[in-house]
């Protein structure tokens, strides 16, 4: 009888220890978890930022106030007035600072202003947000607006890349868009 009773105890111990290892995979799974989805939630916030960015520029680019106002310059119009950037040679990161940059903040686009005042996108998370645009080059225009042909009109050619960060992020996440404006031609 009295080695029953230590068997059924070892037995006893043998379940509270799969119980116990069970409990702490499902602990450990479960913060794994956690982390995955506020990974993914930031990294949300960050490409959200990085899409404002982009139509940001397009904003700043079609105001007809700031357009009109030759007191200020729209960031394809002072993109244009810097050097090109060589595709073959350069590549248009969120750290070029020889490039027009653009900031998003929580208040939005305003109509007549040239958004380059950095401030956050984001209190909810503290997200940044900004644009790097430069020019690329002038050329003829091809498809269904080569109707133009004739005229002294180019398309000029951009890259804007859209920029954003979550505070204590080592990552920036980045889309980028090409732009072409029907222009003047260059003498």
């Amino acid at each position: 009888m009295s080695n029953q009773k230590g068997l059924v105890m070892v037995f006893a111990l043998l379940v509270l220890l799969s119980i116990t290892i069970l409990g702490v995979s499902s602990v450990s799974s479960s913060l794994l978890q956690t982390k995955m989805a506020s990974s993914l939630e930031r990294k949300s916030l960050a490409f959200d930022a990085a899409e404002a960015a982009l139509a940001g520029v397009v904003f700043e680019a079609e105001d007809r106030t700031v357009l009109s106002n030759p007191a200020t310059v729209d960031a394809l119009s002072q993109a244009r007035s810097i050097a090109p950037l060589d595709l073959t040679v350069d590549e248009l990161s969120c750290a070029d600072a020889n490039r027009v940059r653009r900031e998003v903040t929580s208040n939005g686009m305003t109509v007549s202003t040239v958004h380059d005042a950095a401030a956050q996108f984001s209190g909810n998370g503290d997200v940044d947000s900004w644009s790097q645009t430069a020019f690329v080059r002038e050329q003829a225009c091809r498809g269904s607006s080569a109707v133009i042909s004739g005229s002294n009109v180019t398309c000029h050619m951009f890259i804007v890349r859209g920029c954003g960060q979550t505070a204590g992020s080592s990552y920036t996440v980045a889309n980028t868009m090409t732009a072409s404006v029907f222009a003047p031609a260059a003498n």
